[in-house]
């Protein structure tokens, strides 16, 4: 399970002041555990963008400091610009990125805006899901009248604030505040210089469609329901907003969307939407392009997507299928595509860990130092993660053999459960280490007074229960992994077998390795946690069971070698 990673993309009402956007920003990135993405000035808007991303606590927190400083520096009463806007924080959503539901987003939500309009005096809206009312949910509504309506819309039953005073506070106005799905900015190029044809592509694919006519070649006048509502064509891709617009610098017309569920329309469907209607009409997609980050599953998906389409396994690497995804989008036509800059979780941090990342022979080196990390517990982890790499390298080669065609989905599943699996023995290894150093920071504390003692005792234990959890999912891991690579024995490649053979010895030396870094973690017998118990007898069954698992595997694949 991924740790949970939120997004917060704030709009301060400044855009020209650097010496305020600095503050804010600066106050902004000050929180441990978050990392300030983008800083975006408007000078026409009089508006900065920024985006920071980080553990749900901490980026509440950083939140809470950029809208302070911003209410200290920002002035409503002498603020000009062409963007609507209500407050010197104008609207600070918060974006569930991994590892987390919208629902928690909305729990942090309330949570700052509550924090916000006590400690800072600054009338607060929920807004999108969070959302106290329908009519509270749409940005639009909510800023209705802007800053200078504001005092008197408050004074509306309908309009009270949902957290903070009721009253008009002249120097910040109030702020909006809640939780959202990620909004992707993806702009698809064509080979048009007209803005006439790609708002034609626009109105084809974007959810709102286009308003009907009644044909008439002069007058063309709009269709209208009973009520006098335009009546529209609906578009192909729900939850997008699009329109055409002609790029001096590109020399070329794009149809730009918003993508605001990728749930409803990711990446890959909004591109060969935008293809379908281009070629309808005539034109060519030549590329496209991102503006802003997007989270790593939507190139996952769009690699995987564009792989199966070429008749192709999608049990790739991460690394194949991001690469599957921005050559398939033509995301490097107009620039290079760097993936730790535009993906989300890589500009966050390292896609993984030290230790998974550094070359075999580096891990070989530091493992045989006299350091006392990394260590069984981590090699364990190493070892199924090089059984589940074995099996999916079968599974691949077992999808692409001549004649096999009709076996592809089949063994793309299994590659992709086996990399799935690769990647999780991965994190174990770094995990696995990161533990036992938790473990000597425990022993490291102080313990002259009987409180430090206690509080030593009490961190040891806890320090020393997670080096036991660490060993114990690698374990349950390795049951996962076994009846996959049974699978791929038995009906991949036959030239392969060995290959399947030596992944299934690996998941047993992971096994095993796992198994006896429990029983070390579990510490003694008399005095132990009844969690370590609990986990040393689960380590005993799992033993029990995946030895038994391998035994039949294995004879199996011997048999198929007489």
């Amino acid at each position: 399970m991924a740790s949970p990673l939120m997004e917060c993309v704030p709009n301060f009402s400044e855009g020209r002041r650097k010496s305020v956007i600095d503050k804010i920003s600066s106050a902004f990135g000050s929180v441990e555990g978050t990392r300030l993405l983008d800083v975006d000035p408007g000078h026409a808007t009089n508006r900065t963008v920024m985006t920071l991303v980080g553990s749900p606590a901490a980026v509440v927190e950083a939140a809470y400091r950029a809208i302070a400083e911003a209410a200290a520096l920002i002035d409503m009463r002498d603020h000009q610009g062409e963007h609507a806007r209500m407050g010197a924080t104008d609207v600070c959503p918060l974006i569930p990125i991994a590892g987390m539901e919208v629902e928690e987003a909305v729990e942090w939500s309330r949570i700052l805006a509550e924090r916000v309009g006590r400690a800072l005096g600054i009338p607060v809206y929920l807004y999108e899901y969070s959302a106290t009312a329908p009519h509270r949910r749409n940005l639009a509504d909510i800023r209705a009248g802007e800053y200078e309506g504001l005092a008197e819309r408050m004074k509306s039953e309908r309009w009270t604030p949902d957290f903070g005073p009721h009253e008009f506070n002249a120097l910040s106005g109030a702020t909006v505040i809640g939780a959202r799905d990620l909004l992707v900015a993806y702009n698809v190029n064509l080979n048009t210089v007209s803005t006439r044809l790609a708002n034609s592509v626009a109105f084809d694919v974007r959810e709102a469609g286009r308003v009907l006519r009644d044909g008439h070649p002069v007058t063309g006048k709009i269709i209208t329901d009973s009520q006098g509502e335009p009546l529209r064509q609906p578009g192909t891709c729900k939850s997008v907003k699009g329109v055409g617009w002609y790029i001096p610098e590109y020399q070329m017309a794009q149809v730009s969307m918003n993508l605001t569920r990728l749930s409803d329309t990711d990446l890959h469907e909004a591109y060969e939407a935008v293809w379908d209607s281009a070629q309808a009409r005539g034109l060519r997609v030549t590329g496209s392009e991102l503006v802003g980050l997007v989270p790593l599953e939507s190139l996952r998906k769009a690699g995987r997507y564009f792989l199966k389409k070429a008749g192709r396994s999608a049990g790739a690497s991460d690394a194949e299928l991001i690469e599957s995804a921005v050559q398939s989008l033509g995301l490097r036509q107009l620039g290079p595509f760097d993936p730790q800059k535009k993906i989300i979780e890589y500009a966050m941090q390292a896609p993984r860990g030290r230790l998974a990342s550094m070359s075999l022979g580096d891990l070989a080196d530091l493992t045989a130092s006299d350091a006392p990390a990394p260590g069984g517990g981590s090699v364990a982890a190493a070892m199924g993660a090089l059984g589940a790499a074995l099996g999916a390298m079968v599974a691949n080669l077992s999808a692409h053999k001549r004649g096999w065609e009709n076996e592809l989905e089949i063994f793309s599943g299994l590659a992709e459960e086996l990399q799935d699996a690769k990647e999780g023995f991965l994190a174990a290894v770094d995990k696995d280490t990161e533990a036992f150093e938790g473990v000597m920071k425990a022993l490291a504390l102080p313990k002259q007074s009987p409180a430090q003692q206690a509080e030593r005792k009490a961190a040891l234990e806890e320090a020393n229960l997670e080096a036991l959890r660490v060993p114990l999912e690698t374990m349950e891991a390795v049951k996962r992994l076994i009846p996959l690579l049974e699978q791929i024995l038995i009906k991949g490649n036959p030239g392969s077998r060995s290959d399947a053979m030596v992944g299934l010895l690996a998941a047993r030396a992971a096994l095993e390795g796992a198994y006896w870094n429990v029983r070390i973690n579990a510490g003694p017998e008399k005095g132990r946690h009844p969690v370590a118990d609990q986990g040393l007898a689960r380590a005993q069954e799992l033993r029990l069971i995946c030895n038994k698992d391998l035994d039949r595997a294995l004879a199996q694949g011997e048999a198929l070698f007489e």
